[in-house]
């Protein structure tokens, strides 16, 4: 039988979590209510003399209305401050939802910008305005007051090929200078898979919870392709890939896909298989192309930029249409993806951010 584990190795095993401002007031209120220190210290793993300090704090903790997730008060702390942290958290949770990288950076300059707001509201505000600094020491702080932390984003970044990357950006912009491409003439496309039904898988939670409930994961799937030109201002026809031809809301409602804003296609995998990009290339991609060249009096020639993927094969100009023998088709190298594919630097991104709430949910490639 091993040694017995002393009192202070078992409570150095056991991290504490820290006591915040609204477990402070639930403290007070249970003690208000009958409840003994000896067992209040018991339930919430203390010793009953910080259960003894918070009490004697009781005043001063219940008149406090700060940020939630906030775990000391401090001395003299302007009611203003407060009121920021409080909006700041408000604002980070926005930008988390949406998706958005936020840094140091940008969260102290959100909170100055909010401070002046309310600074400039205040009633009877004369003289010089109050200076808010969000220095990195009012960070720390305001981290270690709010239970905010720092996560790292995974893609696909790291296995890429940056070299190869380098070299193809001068070929590209010759081959562009040589053939005289304008961005009204040069293309690219690619697509993403939408998880329409599914929930995020990470969140973050206020720092008092351990966990939330549990819930079955929906993985109903599509592919979406996207193109547009370069200067922006021809978007082509999306093609959609499901796995039903046609799905029961469609019966139900008599939809037409062909009135559809995407160009509707299936298959059991939900893919873009070659046979459906060839089909969207001579069908959406090449009639809408020559009608913007014509209608813009440009000369009758598109380069169309595009990664390797199993869809967009080599020798992929053999299966167009003799009409649209203008089309050049260009690849990107291989593991070059994320840093050239330009509807990889936030086109996509910003379209499942803009989408429906009911539509949006996980969307990843």
């Amino acid at each position: 039988m091993g040694p017995k584990k002393t009192a202070a190795a078992e409570a150095g095993e056991r991290k504490k979590e820290k006591v915040t401002l609204e477990m402070k007031k639930e403290i007070i209120r249970k003690h208000d209510g009958g409840m003994r220190v000896t067992d209040l210290a018991r339930e919430y793993g203390r010793n009953p003399s910080t259960i003894g300090t918070i009490l004697k704090m009781r005043e001063k903790i219940l008149a406090t209305d700060a940020a939630k997730g906030v775990t000391r008060i401090v001395k003299n702390r302007p009611a203003v401050l407060e009121e920021v942290e409080k909006l700041l958290l408000i604002w980070l949770e926005e930008k988390q939802r949406a998706g958005d990288t936020v840094t140091e950076a940008v969260i102290c300059e959100k909170a100055k910008a909010l401070h002046a707001d309310l600074i400039r509201e205040q009633p009877g505000t004369s003289g010089e305005p109050e200076v808010f600094k969000a220095s990195r020491g009012w960070f720390d702080r305001f981290k270690t007051r709010s239970g905010i932390h720092s996560v790292v984003r995974h893609g696909e970044a790291a296995s890429s090929d940056v070299p190869a990357a380098e070299d193809f950006a001068l070929e590209f912009l010759e081959v562009v200078k040589t053939e005289g491409y304008v961005p009204q003439q040069v293309f690219n496309c690619d697509e993403t898979g939408l998880f329409w039904k599914r929930m995020p898988k990470r969140t973050f939670i206020t720092q008092e919870e351990a966990k939330l409930p549990g819930h079955k994961p929906m993985k109903d799937r599509l592919t979406l392709l996207f193109c547009a030109n370069a200067s922006g201002d021809l978007k082509i026809k999306p093609l959609l890939v499901y796995h039903s031809e046609n799905p029961r809301a469609f019966k139900k409602h008599k939809v037409d896909k062909e009135q559809l804003s995407v160009m509707w296609r299936s298959n059991s995998k939900a893919w873009v298989t070659r046979v459906l990009f060839v089909d969207w290339v001579n069908l959406a991609f090449g009639p809408a192309v020559k009608q913007y060249l014509l209608d813009n009096d440009l000369p009758l020639k598109a380069l169309l930029l595009m990664d390797n993927a199993p869809a967009h094969p080599k020798g992929l100009e053999e299966d167009l249409l003799e009409e649209f023998s203008f089309i050049n088709i260009m690849f990107l190298p291989p593991n070059t993806t994320p840093l050239l594919q330009p509807m990889d630097q936030q086109v996509i991104a910003n379209f499942k951010n803009s989408t429906p709430r009911s539509f949006s949910g996980d969307a990843s490639r």
